[in-house]
């Protein structure tokens, strides 16, 4: 089973620093997404969302809502020719210390409960931030960072914990790496 992990915010949607999509009209794909999105499923990707989403435990939109923007977003990328196959969201913030917030890998052991067996040596990771890459490494997956998001430039990573294996402008750039590597 070939599986690619994505983080939402910054990878597959706009990023609102210090803010979320508290609402779908607030949601927007990033360009090219779509099309990545389609290319991954074509290759027979499962394509698993892992997403900190602290703004429902901060109060700024509920479960309800997160449920509502994530049924209209699967329904996009289905149009476009895409299949997410599941979504997994920690709600929880920092301070909360839960298992499920990236960087720690909760919800990675809960894909793999709900899939079956997953080898994460032969996964990848694609997020826009050190918290994604540290979660990439920490389950044992290869990492790609784009810089779509969270992080705008290689310069910005010389200081963190754990290097990306790879770096791509966007989710499609990062797409083309994973499908030149089968």
């Amino acid at each position: 089973m070939r599986i690619v992990f994505l983080d939402r915010d910054g990878v597959i949607s706009k990023y609102y620093p210090g803010d979320w999509s508290k609402k779908w009209e607030e949601f927007s794909f990033l360009p090219k997404a779509k099309e990545a999105l389609k290319r991954l499923t074509k290759a027979n990707y499962r394509i698993v969302i892992i997403s900190n989403q602290a703004g429902v435990n901060k109060g700024l939109f509920g479960p309800k809502i997160l449920r509502y923007i994530t049924k209209r977003m699967k329904e996009e990328v289905k149009k476009s020719g895409g299949k997410i196959k599941k979504v997994y969201y920690c709600p929880h913030q920092e301070e909360d210390n839960c298992l499920c917030r990236k960087p720690k890998v909760g919800l990675f052991k809960k894909a793999e409960r709900d899939l079956g067996y997953i080898d994460f040596e032969k996964t990848f990771f694609v997020g826009d931030s050190e918290v994604d890459i540290l979660a990439g490494k920490n389950i044992g997956s290869k990492t790609i960072l784009v810089l779509s998001g969270k992080t705008k430039s290689k310069e910005e990573t010389k200081d963190w914990q754990k290097q990306p294996d790879y770096i791509a402008t966007d989710l499609l750039s990062a797409t083309e790496i994973i499908l030149k590597l089968l």
